[in-house]
């Protein structure tokens, strides 16, 4: 039951800022009236208070109540649903973004993290990663399909035929449901999620002391780097309905459905992720994982419709969300390969997510001003070039890491040839 919560709580809370942009991006667009650009500079402002939440919400994970914060983090959340369903201006969008960025990550993302290592033990992190994010998934796919059907109520499957009125009514259901989903999971997080002993007893104290020694871990950063190439995969996923429309002719319903429906990918792959993990190493999986996104982003880049490609375009469309989840599942499962302390891993989630997080400032604007420069099929071709460049970057922090990782392990591996459990003491006496 508390697994399942925290499931259902890590996805519905992401589904206002995320979830109507990433489904309904088409429709979104029309009914605010706003360029790509546009959205991509109001969201921009999510990526900014997110970031300083990041900082802050480790230290607090690592002290106080995760029932209470997740609790306090999916209600805050769902309330501002009802002003995103007014339909504000640029500036209203654009403060709604900057409260959410506090409300979904201030008090939530760090104590999830926490609870989720404490839940998966040293030997099944990829496991337990794995099952939160594929669980996540298939959240997101269950409400984004319901979702969809609501949408459709409203909106007639030809775009040629879609009134205004009609398009904004269709929007405002999508946001309602999306909105009193979250203020549900928020009660049900008060009531599943159990206060622990160590919650409860725990007292607030000086964070800088954990906060500088994990700064000064170069691993940290090695996969902070792994994060923001992944979470950039990810957020170009936001796009994929808009290019289902403009490059492969979809109407605005059609283009909810596939993307939706490629959702479902997402329990398979995070889970399948987490199992490789544990079976070959998260650092060596996520390697591997990178190597298949350069290289389907690349096709992407190079292939249209026109040329009669749309069998490869579509595979490799979802080849990349395969991939994409995959990453997502297991890239905090490196904590324990790594090595950081469990008493310090909301604060270590925390400064790893402040780094590795910040496409949340920037990605939404630059893919923004690739696609308006170059409208209809050569700007997406150069989106799926940018995306490439992206996951090169992370098949080498990838490698780096692991160079990292092996010479921690190297006097463990030494002992354990020679037919010795290493303790503590002799780790330190190896040379």
């Amino acid at each position: 039951m508390t697994l399942a919560c925290l499931i259902l709580a890590g996805e519905a809370v992401f589904s206002l800022p995320f979830h109507v942009l990433r489904f309904f991006r088409a429709t979104t667009l029309e009914v605010f009236g706003f360029s790509n650009t546009q959205l991509g500079d109001s969201f921009a402002v999510y990526g900014v208070t997110a970031m300083i939440s990041y900082f802050f919400g480790g230290p607090l994970a690592d002290r106080f109540s995760a029932r209470k914060m997740i609790a306090t983090s999916l209600i805050a959340t769902g309330l501002g649903g009802f002003y995103m369903a007014t339909i504000p201006g640029f500036v209203g969008t654009t403060i709604l973004f900057g409260y959410w960025g506090v409300t979904t990550i201030l008090f939530l993302w760090a104590a999830l993290m926490r609870a989720t290592r404490q839940w998966g033990g040293a030997a099944e992190q990829g496991r337990a990663f794995g099952m939160l994010d594929g669980g996540r998934g298939l959240a997101a796919a269950v409400m984004a399909s319901l979702a969809v059907v609501l949408f459709g109520l409203f909106l007639p499957y030809e775009t040629a035929a879609i009134t205004a009125a009609e398009r904004l009514a269709a929007l405002r259901s999508v946001i309602y449901f999306y909105t009193f989903t979250t203020l549900l999971a928020g009660v049900l997080a008060l009531i599943a999620i159990p206060e622990s002993r160590r919650d409860r007893t725990s007292t607030p104290g000086n964070p800088l002391p954990a906060v500088a020694n994990v700064i000064r871990t170069p691993t940290v950063w090695a996969q902070a780097i792994i994060v923001v190439c992944a979470y950039c995969a990810y957020k170009g996923l936001d796009n994929y309905s808009l290019y289902a429309v403009e490059v492969l002719q979809m109407s605005e319903l059609g283009a909810a459905q596939f993307t939706a429906s490629a959702t479902y990918i997402r329990l398979f792959a995070a889970i399948g992720a987490g199992l490789l993990a544990d079976r070959f190493t998260a650092r060596h999986t996520i390697g591997g994982l990178y190597v298949v996104l350069t290289v389907s982003y690349v096709l992407l880049a190079v292939s249209t419709p026109a040329a009669g490609l749309v069998g490869i375009i579509y595979a490799n469309l979802l080849v990349t969300f395969a991939a994409t989840y995959g990453l997502r599942g297991i890239y905090f499962a490196l904590l324990e390969e790594t090595r950081v302390p469990s008493h310090t891993t909301g604060t270590a989630v925390g400064v790893i997510s402040v780094v590795g997080f910040t496409p949340e400032i920037f990605f939404a604007s630059i893919a923004g001003r690739i696609l308006d420069y170059s409208p209809g099929v050569a700007g997406h071709q150069n989106f799926f070039v940018f995306l490439a460049g992206i996951a090169v970057v992370g098949v080498g922090a990838a490698l780096v890491l692991g160079r990292m990782v092996g010479r921690q392990h190297q006097p463990d591996a030494s002992l354990t040839l020679a037919g010795v459990r290493p303790c503590a003491s002799q780790q330190e006496e190896s040379p």
